[in-house]
């Protein structure tokens, strides 16, 4: 089960995705950064430092190493540099999605649900584009969200439909961080464990090599 889910997470969509030169760069990196088993978060292209191009990505788990970001900025940056989409000089950076990140896919809605967060939406649902409150999983092709910024006369409850908004953000609390933690310390642990098995099959390989050598 656990398998089928890690796969349906890493073929997943972006439901809300950048427009323009943004848009393009992510269409040029997306199939690189999943070719390396992430995922693409957000791609945006500012006037930071004269020009800044900022990928997020991701374990398809929500996880993010130092080592992650720069095995994708070395596979990265000449892909981008054949692409040649910006036509000055620019810094490539390569980040995690942060603790108060973006929500682009249907599974982060649900993987969040019972955090904070803040909605924005491309056309307005009853009267308003934006929405802050509880996440409450998904309906459909949805997200439920219990507000926290109603006014008389409101319902507390609505279904955002996720492929109409503009940008949806985890609002930071204290629960958030713990859990970004906790998250962090069993990345690093599998990460280590990766190592450590690696470590232990090149020494395995090379000890089997030398005693074939030593019986011819």
């Amino acid at each position: 089960m656990e398998a089928a889910d890690a796969a349906r997470n890493e073929s997943e969509p972006r439901l809300i995705a950048e427009p323009g030169l943004s848009a393009r760069v992510a269409a040029v990196a997306e199939p690189v950064i999943e070719a390396l088993g992430y995922r693409l978060v957000r791609a945006k292209v500012s006037g930071a430092d004269g020009c800044t191009v900022q990928i997020m990505a991701e374990r398809p788990d929500g996880s993010m190493t130092v080592e992650d970001c720069e095995a994708v900025s070395r596979a990265l940056s000449p892909v981008l540099d054949v692409a040649d989409l910006i036509d000055r000089a620019y810094r490539l950076e390569i980040s995690s999605p942060g603790i108060d990140r973006p929500l682009v896919r249907k599974s982060d809605f649900e993987r969040y649900a019972g955090h904070l967060a803040r909605i924005e939406m491309e056309v307005p649902i009853e009267g308003r584009k934006r929405f802050r409150g509880l996440l409450g999983g998904t309906e459909g092709e949805a997200a439920r969200l219990t507000r926290d910024d109603t006014e008389t006369g409101e319902a507390a409850e609505i279904l955002l439909p996720i492929s109409e908004m503009s940008e949806a953000k985890l609002v930071l609390t204290d629960e958030l961080v713990s859990q970004a933690l906790r998250r962090e310390k069993a990345a690093k642990r599998e990460a280590k464990a990766a190592r450590r098995e690696e470590r232990h099959r090149r020494h395995k390989s090379a000890h089997s090599g030398h005693a074939i050598h030593k019986g011819d």
